[in-house]
């Protein structure tokens, strides 16, 4: 495993805040100074500051995120972050971002292969989002959020979209680029008024209350593993 992953498993850091720690000489591996490419194997000892450190047990939890709460580990405004709702013996991360008044299903691990590869493009993990909207979208415009819409960054991917009401659409989508849904709603003239995710990858909320989380049983990490 390498050095920075080590560490984010041990608790201590981000693999990016492990990155930094490891470049002051903060840390060591057997006694000798840890190098950003260093792996470690076996019985190796790990310290921080002279303190040893050991990997966490895996964790993987999914939370209904309620509106308000910023999707990140901490905040420098002093919001309520996602991490906080999250009671739970290991540190465990976001795995990508949910804007402060999107609610719905957020994954949250210290697996960092895993959540890599979650939300990394090229792997196309479905996101599912319903969405209320102003106006009364036609069907034209579920056919183009659907074919492909076109933003300032590029077009969108086909996706898969559907009217649930008169200003309500559920919207599939594979990418996961900054505030997707609300630019392509609003490209075809429907701001969104509620932004709510509804599913990521095979994990739905089902009766889960909002701020509430729970552990994913071991069906549903092979099933995100096989996503």
């Amino acid at each position: 495993m390498r050095l920075n992953a080590y560490l984010a498993r041990a608790g201590v850091a981000s693999r990016r805040g492990a990155d930094e720690l490891i470049k002051a000489g903060r840390v060591t591996v057997d006694g000798e100074p840890g190098q950003l490419n260093t792996f470690v194997e076996g019985k190796a000892r790990v310290e921080v500051d002279g303190r040893p450190v050991a990997p966490q047990q895996l964790a993987y939890v999914l939370l209904h995120k309620p509106a308000g709460v910023v999707t990140t580990a901490r905040d420098p405004q002093g919001r309520p972050t996602v991490v906080e709702l999250v009671e739970h013996e290991s540190r465990v991360v976001p795995v990508g971002r949910l804007d402060a008044d999107t609610t719905g299903a957020l994954l949250l691990t210290n697996d960092g292969e895993l959540a890599h590869r979650l939300a990394h493009p090229r792997y196309g993990v479905e996101k599912t989002y319903v969405v209320d909207v102003e106006g009364e979208p036609s069907d034209e415009a579920i056919r183009a959020l659907g074919e492909g819409v076109a933003l300032e960054d590029g077009p969108t991917a086909p996706a898969r979209a559907r009217r649930l009401g008169p200003s309500t659409i559920e919207l599939v989508l594979h990418e996961g680029r900054k505030h997707q849904v609300k630019r392509m709603l609003a490209a075809v003239g429907h701001p969104v008024v509620r932004l709510h995710r509804s599913a990521y990858a095979a994990l739905g909320l089902g009766d889960l209350a909002p701020g509430s989380w729970r552990e994913l049983s071991q069906e549903e990490i092979e099933k995100l593993r096989k996503a």
